[in-house]
């Protein structure tokens, strides 16, 4: 006699617990609130309950607050372990869901669902809403959006509730794991931006091997170490190039970046050397990129090549830097996208050079704290697949 296979088990399931979930309508099981705009509120700015909107979810804090502490009337509070989300628009898309550890106003752009029954666990809600895709269900005939409509037929596959709060501490264990690591990348950042600061200042030297300062650092025109290079010989094999702030020259291929370009446009374009450097349109904004990749350019970008002898990473960081930055734009009122700085500028631009052996120093120092910083950030994209895996995994 074949057997029917059973529903509503999980994929992944700890040893301990057995039986199918039981489905329930999730309107049947929380109660759903919707935020207000502001005059819908009676706020006042002496208060003590935060308000929150949709850009207070943009850090990666599971529990959520905010700067903003306003008072209203208990009736338009959002309890405690209440799940909050945005409603509408693209923010539907990004996952950011939070949950509240005080009472909260929320704004018109949010919404929340509180467990109404004991059969459902707060902390494992949380993390069935953050595994269910909203954007899914949303209305997208103009703008994305999210209503009770929505919500209340969904229906949710729950266990008892010692398995819910065993699948939410299982989560919880690497949500705070994943933060460990973002706040060590952001420490890691903060220490390089203060070691930059410091050594393209001068105020850090280091010294040679033989315990003796380097050389004064001479101050040259942009144009006495870099010559512009257009280079347009080259078949239209090699790879095109888009130029980041980001990622610095790169492959398109390698980012989501799609512009069309047909084959007689290409002919046209400039070749780009590892090492090479690009003054892009935003360079007012970001600094000057770095190639780490030979290929091909739109013509419209102008390519620098040291001219004199330099150590090219000294340059990639300096290039980036405020200082630089502000010397870069500084008669250059008005600029807007679009506009580019040109070689000429760029030429009359004072640059620090320090020997040779020292930009060297400098660069080696930098880079290995970027390597540390890299390395986090690996951690993170590995602990981030991870959670993803099990969320597909554990829930029905």
């Amino acid at each position: 006699m074949a057997t029917t296979a059973k529903k509503n088990i999980p994929a992944l399931r700890f040893p301990q617990f057995m039986g199918e979930w039981e489905e329930k309508r999730l309107g049947d099981v929380v109660t759903i609130r919707s935020g207000n705009s502001p005059d819908k509120y009676n706020l006042d700015i002496t208060g003590i309950h935060p308000y929150l909107k949709v850009e207070d979810l943009n850090n990666n804090d599971k529990y959520q607050m905010s700067s903003r502490q306003y008072s209203d009337s208990s009736e338009k509070l959002i309890d405690v372990q209440s799940i909050i989300f945005p409603k509408r628009g693209a923010a539907i898309m990004t996952n950011k869901v939070r949950i509240n550890e005080v009472p909260v106003l929320l704004d018109s752009n949010l919404m929340a669902i509180k467990p109404s029954s004991n059969i459902i666990y707060s902390e494992f809600l949380y993390y069935w809403i953050w595994n269910k895709k909203l954007y899914e269900i949303a209305d997208t005939s103009t703008i994305p959006q999210i209503n009770n409509k929505h919500i209340s037929p969904l229906l949710i596959q729950l266990p008892d509730s010692k398995e819910q709060t065993k699948i939410a501490l299982s989560l919880s264990s690497i949500d705070e794991r994943l933060q460990q690591l973002q706040q060590q990348q952001s420490l890691l950042e903060q220490y390089k931006n203060g070691c930059m600061q410091q050594l393209f200042s001068q105020k850090l030297r280091f010294k040679n091997d033989k315990g003796k300062a380097y050389p004064e650092w001479k101050e040259v025109p942009g144009g006495d170490a870099f010559e512009n290079i257009s280079n347009k010989k080259h078949n239209s094999d090699l790879p095109i190039l888009a130029i980041t702030q980001e990622f610095g020259a790169i492959p398109r291929d390698l980012i989501d970046y799609n512009v069309l370009v047909s084959e007689k446009s290409v002919e046209s374009y400039k070749v780009v050397e590892v090492g090479d450097f690009i003054i892009s349109l935003r360079s007012f904004q970001g600094g000057i990129e770095y190639s780490n990749y030979k290929g091909i350019c739109s013509p419209a970008y102008i390519i620098l090549r040291p001219s004199v002898e330099v150590d090219r990473g000294f340059f990639k960081y300096y290039f980036k830097t405020s200082t630089y930055i502000k010397r870069l734009t500084k008669k250059l009122e008005g600029i807007r996208d679009g506009k580019m700085i040109s070689y000429g500028y760029f030429s009359e631009v004072l640059l620090p050079l320090p020997s040779v052996e020292e930009q060297t120093k400098i660069a080696n120092f930098l880079s290995a704290i970027d390597e540390q910083i890299n390395t986090v950030k690996q951690q993170i994209a590995q602990t981030q697949q991870f959670k993803k895996g099990l969320l597909q995994q554990m829930f029905v």
